[in-house]
């Protein structure tokens, strides 16, 4: 089992945190979440077991950790989680809303509030 990595980053005035850890040969995958506030907001796993006999499996796992890691970094720079932020998510409707309408109402509201969105 090799040691993980963490890196705090800032991105969008929020600090996200992103871990990686490689969980071993009796179990072996790679594994890095991406943390918001102290939840994970997303996630992603690679196993290995496929090259477990490999002569350099230190070297190899080091780098899939790496490369994943920064994966990470990347697509968290490029906002593919920021749908996954609540602060960044609309609501549809109001509670209130939700109770007095239709299923058929309430779609029709939230396809008009789409087409009037910039």
């Amino acid at each position: 089992m090799l040691s993980g990595f963490n890196t705090d980053c800032l991105y969008d005035g929020k600090l996200y945190h992103i871990q990686t850890e490689d969980h071993g040969a009796a179990n072996p995958s790679v594994v890095t979440l991406l943390y918001q506030g102290g939840a994970i907001i997303a996630s992603k796993k690679t196993c290995y077991a496929d090259i477990l006999k490999a002569d350099c499996l230190p070297a190899v796992v080091r780098d899939l950790m790496d490369e994943q890691h920064k994966a990470m970094l990347r697509d968290l720079r490029a906002g593919k989680f920021d749908a996954l932020d609540p602060s960044k998510r609309h609501e549809i409707w109001s509670p209130d809303e939700a109770t007095a309408k239709s299923l058929d109402e309430l779609i029709l509201d939230y396809l008009s509030r789409e087409e009037r969105a910039p």
